[in-house]
Formats: structure tokens, C-alpha cells, sequence
């Protein structure tokens, strides 16, 4: 089991940068696939990035490629969504998530463990 705790949401402006954490309890962080997600009113929630256990891998939506930078610190139980540029369409509750399963995943079902999410609000 894992416990996800994401901080570093907020209200902001088109065009600035937030850097969201997920800061995860338990001994095997290191061993889950790590990625981010994120779920606007009335929509799906989509994934949003992924990173492998030994950060040799990530991957993006192509909807926030070039602007988005996911990371991890597996000695602080951490991970990071750096994001760039904001647009109002970023604006969503932006979820951390665990996956046990090798491998990254674009899947939602694919992981196993969630946060409680933290919200983005971008204003035009």
C-alpha cells in the first residue's frame, strides 16, 4: 500500500508555471511507475504523464507535451509535474497516481494507488 499527498496547486494566470508534488508514504516507492493525471468538470479524467521507477522513461499526452516535465526523487518519496505555460485549458483537479505493474501506462486503470488531487485554476 501507498499513500499519495499532492501539494502545489493553485490559481494562476495563462502563461505562468506551477510545479505541482506528490509526496508518497511507504518503503517501495521506487519500485511503482509514477504518473500524473488530471480531470476538469464534466470530463474524463486523462493522463497527463508518466515516469518509470529508474526515471530512464517518460511519457506525455500529446496535449501538454513540451510545456509539461514530470520527475521523481526516490530518496525524498516525491514526484514532480513541472509545468510551463499554462493555458486555461490546463485547468483540472491534477491527480498523482501509482502504478505496481512494470511499465508505463497512459491507462487510468492501470493504476493502483491515487491521491486526492490538487486543483488548477488557470485564468485567461
Amino acid at each position: 500500500q501507498v499513500q499519495l499527498v499532492e501539494s502545489g496547486g493553485g490559481l494562476v494566470q495563462a502563461g505562468d508555471s506551477l510545479r505541482l508534488s506528490c509526496a508518497a508514504s511507504g518503503r517501495n516507492f521506487g519500485s511503482y511507475v509514477m504518473g500524473w493525471f488530471r480531470q476538469a468538470p464534466g470530463k474524463e479524467r486523462e493522463f497527463v504523464a508518466a515516469i518509470n521507477v529508474d526515471r530512464g522513461r517518460t511519457l506525455y499526452a500529446d496535449s501538454v507535451k513540451g510545456r509539461f516535465t514530470i520527475s521523481r526523487d526516490n530518496a525524498k518519496n516525491t514526484v514532480y509535474l513541472q509545468i510551463l505555460s499554462l493555458k486555461p485549458e490546463d485547468t483540472a483537479v491534477y491527480y498523482c497516481a501509482a502504478r505496481v505493474s512494470v511499465g508505463v501506462t497512459t491507462n487510468k486503470l492501470g493504476y493502483a494507488y491515487w491521491g486526492q488531487g490538487t486543483q488548477v485554476t488557470v485564468s485567461s
